[in-house]
């Protein structure tokens, strides 16, 4: 069984026990979290499409932990104008563990 769920403005294919990173919540570690935009439900086979979500479907996580992801490096020159500039980036991200997904 499977489900495809809308968490923070993006779209995961999640099952049960699954670990996935997601852009940072605002929830505690330990806390347990309910997701109600389920666009798609399959169970053994069977395909239940929402429109656009799926009625009285939901998702429960744990959230497990809040870290960053990797360093990413921007790097902007302009040729012959003596214009460097060097930023790095680390996004936010909070790794939760799918818990069930009733339909």
């Amino acid at each position: 069984m499977y489900a495809i769920v809308d968490i923070a403005g993006q779209q995961f294919k999640v099952q049960k026990d699954q670990k996935i990173f997601v852009h940072r919540l605002e929830a505690e570690e330990g806390t347990e979290m309910n997701f109600d935009k389920v666009l798609l439900v399959d169970n053994e086979g069977k395909v239940t499409i929402g429109a656009p979500t799926v009625e009285n479907a939901k998702v429960t996580a744990k959230v497990l932990d809040h870290v960053k992801g990797d360093k990413v490096i921007v790097f902007k020159k302009k040729r012959r104008k003596g214009y460097k500039v060097k930023n790095g980036h680390r996004q936010q991200f909070t790794q939760i563990q799918i818990g069930e997904i009733v339909a």
